[in-house]
Formats: C-alpha cells, structure tokens, sequence
C-alpha cells in the first residue's frame, strides 16, 4: 500500500475523532470498523485492555498522543491482515491505484522561489508572477492520470488543500497535463512538468499563463531525484519546527 494512501486515510481518520463531538464513541467505531478486538488493540499500543475500555467509555479523555498511537495501531493492524479495511476506504474515496506517486503536506508552506530551488525547476512563464504559498506537494503519473482518473477524481490529487504544486511526471511535451488542469474544477497553485526542456510544447505555456498559474520544468535527473529532493526539503522543515 502506498505511503501516501495510507497517511491520508490516517489523517481522516484523525481528524473524524478530533471533530467528533463524542471523541469515545467515535475512538470505539474506528476500531470496531477495523475489526479489532480491545485486548488486540491494548496489545497493539502497549497498554491493558482496561485502558482502551476507559477511553471508549469516556471514563478518559483522548490526548492528541492518544490519539496518535490509537490510530497508528489500527493501521498496523490493517498491514498486518492485508490493507483490507484502507484498501477499501481509498476505493470509496475514488483514489485510483498508480496514479499518484508521492504526496506530502509541508509543516511549513514553501515560497515559490524555494519550491523552484527544490524541485531544480526552470520557470517556462516568467510573465506569471507568485506570491502564493505551497502547502504540499502531489507527484503524479501524468500516463496513468490521463488514462484513468475522471474529473471528480481529479480532486484526490490536491490532498488538503488546493494551494500545492501538482508535479506531473513521463511527460512528453507537457500539454495534455495543462489541458487536464485547464478543465478540472479546482486549481493548483503550481504546475511542475519532469521532462527534457526541448519538448515542452508552447502551448502548455499558454494554457498555463492563460490560467494564471506558473509552469515549472524541473530538470531533477529522475523522478526518485525529484522525489527525495521533495521529502529532504519537507524533513528539513519539520525539524526546525520540532
């Protein structure tokens, strides 16, 4: 199961127990959800089952490192039986299997300037300024995307928040990625196409300027360079923050 897929199940999850105007009863549906027993889910975190019990009955409220290791603990139990419960929870929410490569939230935005830097980008529409911070990154198969997603589906692109950059990789001329992006309902802040210079076809340019949306080349050596570069800047932040 992709990395991607399962921390944004994990943070659904979360985030539906954060929000949950009964945090217990909604500690208690996630687990019985993922058919997880109290004595497995103790075993799991490393505590009694009268500790889990206490939680589900309101006896304690949740801490937010409760929570954390609750929901890390029914994900590793899911691994460990085969995906089948977040298998099934990225279908129903239209995530399709091979298209998105890598997907990350920053800790902290990046600026233009700094995701350019990052991704060892080339800006091909200079005349499109951004002062618009980047919340996150999705790299994506444009081959796959093109071939597969509809036009919701488009949508499971942008994780949480539309201010990211899409960075579509096997990109020939860079064309059929601006028009997917052209017609979608929702909008990235910034467009980045992995392939050789030479090929980009000017009119992806101009369905990007059109667009008001800058068009980045990167000319990282492949998409694990683009990648690890992605994920180092990402570390790197968190840590200062930590």
């Amino acid at each position: 199961m992709e990395d991607y897929i399962v921390k944004l199940i994990g943070k659904r999850i979360a985030g539906d127990i954060v929000l949950s105007e009964n945090p217990s009863n909604s500690l208690k549906k996630w687990r019985e959800y993922f058919e997880v027993s109290q004595a497995d889910m103790a075993k799991s975190m490393g505590v009694s089952p009268s500790v889990i019990s206490d939680y589900e009955k309101g006896r304690r409220m949740p801490g937010v490192g409760f929570m954390q290791r609750y929901v890390k603990s029914l994900l590793e139990i899911d691994r460990l039986r085969g995906w089948r419960k977040v298998s099934s929870m990225a279908a129903s929410l239209g995530i399709v299997p091979g298209v998105v490569i890598d997907m990350m939230e920053f800790e902290r935005p990046l600026t233009f300037e700094e995701l350019v830097e990052t991704v060892k980008g080339i800006h091909l529409n200079p005349e499109v300024k951004s002062s618009r911070l980047v919340y996150g990154y999705t790299i994506v198969d444009s081959i796959n995307a093109i071939l597969s997603l509809s036009g919701i589906q488009f949508s499971i692109l942008f994780g949480a928040t539309p201010e990211r950059a899409i960075i579509f990789t096997k990109v020939q001329a860079g064309r059929s990625p601006m028009v997917a992006v052209r017609v979608a309902p929702v909008k990235p802040n910034i467009v980045v196409i992995h392939g050789p210079q030479s090929s980009v076809d000017p009119l992806a340019v101009e369905l990007a300027r059109r667009e008001g949306i800058p068009l980045i080349l990167s000319l990282a050596r492949d998409v694990g360079e683009l990648k690890d570069l992605l994920r180092t800047v990402a570390r790197r932040h968190a840590s200062q923050l930590a």
